[in-house]
């Protein structure tokens, strides 16, 4: 199964990018005996409509036009909360399923259109609190790492 993060923005050079790809490059090696592959990340641009709403639609529809045939998961401050090990189970319970693929969807500075975030399967939360985009996309990469190694039962997770 593919996974993908698709977040509005193109993450500038530096710790925060290097930090990501160094989650995901881990993802990448310990995923593939898994059967979860890609770990790409797609970056549509920011929108430069005038208002909020308007930039989050526009966004919403460059995120959908990009994701991959599979699951939607958006982030999102009022998702559901849950586990690393549930989180595993989830992706482990879509790919056995033969779901095609899994994308992540991060919003932009004024958040996900209401819109996208209905439509998805599942809306996560990492918290009640607000996060910059760029954290969320490390969070979400060091999860997806997490994951492979809950999976394949490796000592980095412990619970």
């Amino acid at each position: 199964m593919r996974i993908a993060i698709a977040a509005i923005g193109r993450m500038k050079q530096g710790p925060e990018r290097e930090l990501t790809a160094r989650y995901l490059d881990r993802a990448r090696l310990s995923g593939k005996p898994l059967g979860l592959m890609g770990f790409d990340v797609i970056e549509p641009a920011e929108s430069r409509a005038s208002s909020a709403e308007a930039r989050k639609a526009e966004e919403a529809r460059m995120l959908t036009d990009s994701l991959p045939e599979g699951i939607v998961v958006t982030l999102d401050e009022h998702g559901r909360s849950i586990g690393s090990e549930a989180f595993a189970h989830e992706i482990a319970r879509w790919r056995d399923a033969g779901r095609p693929a899994v994308s992540f969807v991060i919003g932009g500075a004024d958040g996900l259109d209401p819109a996208l975030v209905r439509r998805a399967d599942l809306v996560l939360g990492f918290s009640a609190l607000t996060w910059p985009h760029q954290l969320v996309r490390i969070m979400l990469a060091e999860q997806l790492y997490r994951t492979t190694t809950i999976l394949s039962g490796h000592p980095y997770h412990r619970a």
